[in-house]
């Protein structure tokens, strides 16, 4: 009786192993399922409960990422007598530590929920959203979700070229010193809201929402009515997109994703609508190109934001601020992708003379069978333009001249 047992067990294991090397064999092009934001899901999905109709999944994810940095900053703003260094934020970090589960429910709904655990305050809630479809060309999402601005931001979390965002999207924009309690940024990230969405003849897309206005940080509802322009103080946001070829992965680069070709050209634009005492009426508006060619990833995105004061600041002056990149990637080989981008931001506001420009290079390596990307980057920021040597100085104050990253993420 042991000897047969054994006997199935091995036979089992044959069985096993030979369907293995059949599936891996095998050369295809996977379908991803990346409406998550964070983590591609495979066609087999992986650990998956699901009904035999298939109208309702239950799929849990995770994400990690760690970090080592190194940032050096100019000696302009640092005051040498509190013995400030050159050096600073630098060292380990967890940016993300994301467990999440999404989903499908009755054949029509998606529904996606993430937590991570590295943020705080607000931001531990990354994702909560469920997502209802009429057709594939009108669909209505609810929760907390990327606000339908920039290609930078719509891409998969886990996806990216770069293991940081463009900084002209990031940093905070520098105004006249007696202004700079308000400093907005030119990227709108996450926010809590409501859209319609779809895409019409696998081609032409659109997002319609209406948002908070207060970032990932905030999930409670604290807006009130525009003293200015008497209609909600919310984010009313839209983006456009064609896709001539179908829908565009949102990803800058997948080494199981090598034999596509997608084009994405998109404009969008939002107004965020404010009336708190010490607040701004900003107005953003940006065009977008992604090109995914076999091992190629191509894309370029310039972007503009109009800072208005709310009449209780009494300052009539008005701000403008643009910012642009273009970043190009490559496989070299299966599993290695390297990659360059250009970067520039008018941060001082179009009244100043002076941008800035900053170079990065990075190469990714993929661990084959294991869902693990090693990224190595560096950034240089530079400065051109300025009328004096202060305001060059005050132009890049809290951003380092040189950064250095080394990230390893892991998705399942």
């Amino acid at each position: 009786m042991m000897k047969i047992r054994r006997l199935t067990v091995a036979i089992a294991l044959a069985s096993t192993t030979m369907a293995f090397a059949q599936t891996t064999d095998t050369v295809h092009t996977p379908v991803l399922d990346m409406e998550n934001g964070v983590t591609p899901i495979a066609d087999n999905r992986g650990f998956t409960l699901q009904s035999n109709d298939g109208k309702f999944i239950f799929k849990p994810y995770m994400y990690l990422s760690t970090t080592c940095n190194f940032n050096w900053y100019d000696d302009e703003g640092l005051d040498k007598a509190y013995n400030q260094d050159n050096v600073a934020n630098s060292g380990f970090a967890i940016p993300y530590a994301i467990l999440g589960f999404t989903g499908k429910a009755f054949g029509m709904i998606d529904y996606n929920i993430s937590i991570n655990a590295a943020g705080s305050g607000g931001n531990i809630l990354q994702q909560a959203w469920i997502d209802y479809a009429v057709s594939p060309a009108m669909r209505f999402r609810v929760g907390k979700f990327k606000t339908p601005y920039t290609h930078a931001y719509l891409t998969t979390l886990g996806e990216t070229l770069f293991p940081s965002v463009p900084m002209s999207l990031t940093n905070t924009t520098i105004m006249p010193h007696v202004l700079n309690a308000v400093t907005p940024t030119i990227g709108t990230g996450f926010d809590l809201g409501v859209e319609m969405h779809g895409l019409i003849k696998n081609k032409w897309g659109y997002e319609l929402g209406l948002f908070n206005g207060t970032g990932s940080g905030v999930n409670s509802a604290t807006k009130t009515l525009s003293d200015d322009d008497h209609i909600p103080s919310l984010l009313y946001a839209g983006r456009f997109t064609f896709q001539p070829k179908g829908a565009m992965p949102m990803t800058q680069g997948n080494s199981k994703l090598l034999h596509e070709d997608k084009m994405l050209i998109g404009v969008s634009a939002n107004y965020n609508v404010e009336s708190e005492s010490e607040s701004t009426n900003d107005f953003r508006a940006g065009v977008e190109f992604a090109w995914l060619k076999n091992r190629w990833y191509v894309a370029a995105e310039g972007y503009y934001m109009n800072v208005d004061f709310t009449k209780r600041q009494k300052i009539k002056e008005e701000f403008n601020y643009w910012g642009a990149y273009a970043q190009v990637g490559y496989f070299v080989a299966r599993d290695w992708q390297i990659g360059a981008r250009y970067d520039f931001m008018d941060r001082n506001s179009s009244g100043k003379d002076g941008i800035l420009n900053s170079p990065a290079c990075v190469v990714n390596y993929f661990i084959p069978k294991t869902n693990i990307k090693l990224s190595a980057m560096y950034q240089y920021i530079g400065r051109t333009g300025h009328d004096t040597q202060l305001d060059r100085d005050n132009d890049d104050l809290g951003i380092s001249t040189h950064k250095a990253m080394v990230m390893l993420q892991y998705a399942f």
